[in-house]
């Protein structure tokens, strides 16, 4: 299965899964141990018994395999035939997207040190009067 915050939007049979995490790419099958992998934006892919391939372009999110179960939960994803269009959709809007939530996390901790900055100052100012 894979999921998105308002939907199941896959549900097929598997016999193999590829993807990239944290730590890079990975494949798994179903009799590999039960795990848990935090996913990065790119291509999840997956191959039916019949042996076809299904991709589709993922924001970050979470894999859980347990037993011959897997369930991918991601905030956003996008099925396509063409692996190469969905990098293309992988790099122009989910990875941008992931470096504009690091410059917001960046400036609000810019804002927070500044804050307590200010803070400091005020309270020695207070002690000094």
């Amino acid at each position: 299965q894979v999921l998105v915050p308002d939907r199941v939007l896959v549900k097929a049979q598997a016999v193999r899964i590829k993807g990239e995490g944290g730590q890079g790419n990975f494949v798994m099958l179903p009799r590999h141990l039960d795990s848990v992998t935090a996913l990065v934006p790119g291509i999840f892919a997956f191959q039916s018994p019949a042996d076809a391939w299904a991709y589709l372009a993922i924001d970050s999110g979470i894999l859980v395999k347990q037993g011959p179960t897997g369930a991918v939960s991601v905030l956003q994803a996008i099925q396509g035939d063409d692996p190469t269009h969905l990098l293309q959709v992988v790099d122009a809007e989910f990875r941008q997207l992931d470096e504009r939530q690091r410059q917001t996390q960046t400036a609000l901790a810019q804002l927070e040190v500044g804050f307590i900055r200010g803070l400091s100052t005020l309270g020695r100012a207070y002690r000094d009067f």
